[in-house]
């Protein structure tokens, strides 16, 4: 399979390329990330202990339109199947409604919704005349239920839940499969040194372990949600 990762240097996007580089069946990896260092070390690092995988990589900012279609462009000139894309890439900015920062709402959906809706919308006539794919939108807890301090990045989560259930529905005819991931807390970069016990959350590699999972069913099913919370409830 070819795979498209946003936002794949660090965090969940890192451990999801390397559920996919594990394969023994070897895959074509094309991933993207803002910071060029993280990106190539990541790269070469994952092509070194997965030779079965091709990985492919871009630096490219997501939350700049122009780049975004940068990233689609360079995909497309490999004139590969893309089986499978995996809008992760995003921002957490806290605060809440009533005093975050100015600009803070408009950050949040620039990373948050508009990386996937441009990327998405880019390739989409690709997938649409092979009339195959799977698409995920890296939604969060945070898309279905509001919580203290979270703000403009509630807001642009609960849009992207909505791009992600709308782009569903329109891709059913085309056999492309839509599914919005929800993960509560997981254990990133985010979260070290926050003084939170790596146990009390989820690791990275279960999100990326359901949507390893995901991409393999029948082509008859489509898991349309995952949603993933620690064992112990939401922080």
């Amino acid at each position: 399979m070819n795979i498209v990762i946003t936002g794949a240097s660090k965090g969940l996007g890192r451990a999801i390329a390397e559920k996919f580089g594990e394969d023994k069946q070897g895959h074509g990896l094309f991933l993207c990330a803002r910071n060029s260092e993280q990106l190539r070390a990541f790269a070469l690092e994952l092509q070194g202990r997965f030779p079965r995988t091709n990985v492919q990589y871009f630096v490219c900012d997501m939350s700049k339109q122009e780049e975004v279609q940068a990233f689609a462009n360079w995909f497309l000139a490999f004139n590969v199947k893309l089986d499978v894309l995996v809008n992760n890439a995003g921002q957490f900015i806290p605060g809440s409604v009533h005093n975050e920062a100015a600009g803070a709402l408009e950050k949040m959906i620039e990373v948050n919704l508009y990386s996937a809706y441009h990327l998405t919308r880019a390739v989409l006539p690709h997938m649409m005349e092979a009339r195959s794919g799977h698409i995920f939108n890296m939604c969060s807890i945070a898309s279905l239920q509001a919580y203290s301090n979270g703000g403009a990045y509630s807001i642009s989560k609960f849009a992207l839940a909505g791009f992600s259930k709308n782009l569903r529905e329109e891709m059913k005819p085309y056999n492309i499969k839509v599914t919005s991931v929800y993960p509560g807390a997981s254990y990133t970069d985010s979260w070290s040194g926050s003084g939170i016990d790596p146990k009390r959350i989820m690791e990275a590699g279960d999100v990326a372990a359901m949507i390893y999972a995901a991409s393999y069913l029948s082509p008859q099913a489509c898991m349309e949600e995952i949603i993933l919370r620690p064992q112990l409830g939401d922080l």
